[in-house]
């Protein structure tokens, strides 16, 4: 039913959250949600402590990621949901797509270093609870702690972005890999908050349509990030491609996430709930 308080994407320590897999349990518990999945990013090293926080909170789960891919020169996010976490193909291409995040941090502190902000790499590791996932989100908390920044909208404003120091691409998966990386598992690939991509018409009809014809079945229509105007556009774009519709808050903590866990308007009517692919898969 679409009422149903799911929250399918959120992020713990194990990749960019400040929360452990137990607290987003019991913080999901307390907002009311009845489904829930922990979706950090390349990275299923929390799911096994999620399930069992899940159950110790009478919650239902599905197992979640969130995959970073390159289409058309942007990054975009596909998560995956009910997938068996043991697959050795999941473990593989999630291994591999983070191999570059090291390099690319240790670039990104050299040219922070470059505009007088020394120490960037070992300052934002100290927010890394995963080395191997230190990401942009480590550095703008430590850019906030040296005072160059007020929060990390600011910094987001100012540094890490295309144009502004301490921004390095990086090429990750295919969106071929990634839905079949799901899909083969056992799981079902959705795409992540589509309005957050700066892609045209056209480019956004490409993403979908390849989406769709490499076995993707789902797109986040209310999450974190979309206005209630978005929402409905997505809800039309799930109903023209034929895709179920998911819903997450995308949180990733309490001092910065704008959307807490649970704290969504629940989907549009008229849209197949992505959980209703997935009942053999709650567990």
């Amino acid at each position: 039913m679409a009422t149903l308080n799911a929250d399918l994407h959120c992020h713990s320590v194990v990749s960019d959250g400040t929360l452990t897999p137990e607290e987003l349990a019991a913080r999901a518990k307390a907002n009311g949600v009845e489904l829930w999945a922990l979706t950090d990013h390349d990275e299923i090293g929390g799911q096994a402590r999620a399930l069992a926080a899940a159950r110790a909170n009478g919650l239902q789960y599905l197992t979640g990621v969130e995959i970073s891919v390159t289409f058309a020169n942007e990054t975009v996010h596909i998560v995956g949901l009910g997938f068996d976490a043991d697959d050795p193909r999941m473990l593989e291409g999630l291994e591999a797509t983070r191999g570059g995040r090291g390099g690319r941090a240790r670039e990104m502190a050299s040219q922070l270093a470059a505009v007088g902000i020394p120490g960037a790499y070992e300052g934002a590791l100290k927010y890394a609870g995963n080395p191997e996932l230190i990401s942009r989100t480590h550095f703008a908390r430590f850019l906030v702690e040296v005072g160059a920044c007020r929060d990390t909208a600011e910094v987001f404003r100012k540094f890490l972005t295309e144009g502004k120091p301490g921004y390095v691409p990086h090429r990750w998966a295919s969106l071929k890999d990634a839905v079949q990386w799901i899909s083969r598992s056992g799981g079902v690939a959705v795409i992540a908050h589509p309005a957050r991509y700066k892609f045209t018409a056209n480019e956004e009809y490409a993403l979908f349509s390849e989406f769709k014809a490499h076995g993707g079945r789902g797109v986040e229509v209310v999450t974190g990030s979309h206005t209630a105007a978005e929402a409905v556009r997505y809800a039309g774009t799930a109903r023209e491609f034929g895709l179920a519709a998911s819903r997450g808050s995308d949180f990733h903590s309490p001092g910065e996430s704008h959307t807490d866990l649970g704290q969504l308007p629940y989907l549009p009517d008229a849209l197949t709930p992505v959980w209703h692919l997935l009942a053999d898969r709650i567990r």
